[in-house]
């Protein structure tokens, strides 16, 4: 990879942990359980989108 698609790829990586940070810190504040199982949902995604982002580095 070329030092601009892994930069790219470091955005998307940086990206993605954030969401997945905000999601945690949500679900931690609401009080809605189905709202609440909505966004752990999302954290769980974003989760899996970060580890096949970071293969890709492997």
């Amino acid at each position: 990879m070329s030092e601009k698609e892994l930069l790219y790829v470091e955005d998307s990586l940086n990206q993605t942990k954030h969401l997945y940070q905000k999601c945690g810190n949500t679900a931690d504040a609401l009080q809605d359980r189905e709202l609440k199982a909505f966004v752990q949902g999302l954290q769980e995604r974003y989760h899996s989108v970060f580890n096949q982002i970071y293969k890709v580095l492997q």
